[in-house]
């Protein structure tokens, strides 16, 4: 394998660069003014895309291709019509990869929920991350040898840190439980009264923000696709927390089956987990 090209401070600026120009121009004009034909299913009702996910995809790629010529390129509508671009992006020494409007069920129904995802990987394993919020138009962001913060509208940067640890009964958790086969929401529902409480903001974006933030304490998620995660994780991680899977895998984009559990120490991990294993 040869080595990767480096990915510093100049580069961070200019994803993040592109990061807002595309979200000023293909995703906030188009919020809560979709029309229906801008709007179709995937999988189903719950699993949508609109004219701004592929518009917004478009121009990301566009520019990380001209930005980083020869990474691999990886976004969620792709990936839908092309799966083997999954494993080229595990296995290439650099790649990108996009989630274009995460939380498009909240954007296609006026909720300002929503975000853009980036992650850079070498060769499937995370190095940089970065999540935009285009209503506040601000950013968490995180690359392998640095803390994670917080960047302001206006420039403002400070650090991010995740929750303190606490007692199993006080603790409050993201928990993807519709993903679940439905055996297994009913198997582990019940448990899940364990917790001071659960929710989900059917926004990874959203979601890693909160628990990078330390305003909640963990993460579970079945559904192990990317661009969901693959920012979030490192985010996560070097906001000072703990991130792999629940058979103690540590996070690699090309694993497809498990689930993915974060929370702000070993002891803290090691108990959610009893709580949430099969």
């Amino acid at each position: 394998m040869h080595s990767p090209p480096d990915l510093g401070p100049a580069q961070h600026a200019m994803i993040a660069d592109l990061v807002h120009q595309t979200a000023q121009t293909e995703i906030m004009p188009r919020f809560r003014r979709l029309r229906p034909a801008d709007i179709a299913q995937k999988s189903g009702p719950l699993d949508l895309v609109t004219e701004a996910d592929t518009a917004a995809e478009t121009m990301l790629s566009a520019g990380l291709h001209r930005l980083f010529p020869g990474a691999a390129i990886l976004g969620e509508e792709a990936a839908q019509a092309t799966p083997g671009l999954r494993d080229a992006a595990a296995k290439a020494p650099l790649a990108f990869i996009i989630d274009p409007v995460d939380g498009t069920w909240n954007f296609a129904h006026g909720l300002a929920m929503f975000g853009v995802i980036i992650a850079a990987t070498r060769y499937g394993k995370p190095i940089f991350g970065l999540i935009h919020d285009p209503v506040a138009q601000d950013d968490v962001m995180a690359c392998e040898n640095s803390p994670a913060r917080h960047i302001s509208a206006d420039g403002q940067v400070r650090p991010l840190s995740v929750a303190q640890p606490k007692p199993l009964a006080a603790m409050q958790g993201y928990v993807h439980l519709s993903l679940m086969p439905k055996a297994r929401q009913h198997e582990l529902a019940p448990r899940l009264t364990r917790f001071a409480r659960t929710d989900a903001l059917r926004c990874s974006a959203h979601e890693y923000r909160q628990a990078a933030q330390g305003h909640i304490d963990f993460l579970a998620s079945p559904q192990l696709t990317p661009w969901d995660h693959a920012a979030g994780v490192l985010i996560y991680q070097q906001a000072g927390g703990v991130a792999r899977l629940l058979d103690g895998q540590d996070y690699h984009i090309g694993t497809t089956e498990g689930t993915l559990l974060c929370a702000p120490s070993q002891n803290c991990w090691q108990a959610v987990a009893q709580v949430l294993q099969p």
